[in-house]
């Protein structure tokens, strides 16, 4: 199962929240620092939509400078 995760962080830690969440999440396939209406954009590739949120509950949103998140789940992967 793919998910986009769409983050809005505080100003300034788009980089730093990028890098420690690709850091300790095996299931993120990719992640950049973004402009506009979110700072960040992660990728991630989990077995099942438990895992997938797992990720998002437990480890992105608990992230201090995680503002806000919108998950995106693939429909029928490309």
């Amino acid at each position: 199962m793919k998910a986009y995760i769409l983050i809005s962080t505080k100003p300034g830690t788009s980089l730093e929240v990028v890098k420690r969440i690709k850091d300790k999440v095996s299931e993120v396939v990719g992640a950049d620092a973004i402009f506009g209406r979110y700072d960040a954009i992660l990728i991630l590739e989990a077995p099942s939509l438990e895992n997938i949120n797992q990720v998002v509950y437990k480890i992105i949103e608990k992230d201090p400078n995680v503002i806000r998140t919108e998950t995106s789940i693939v429909l029928s992967p490309m």
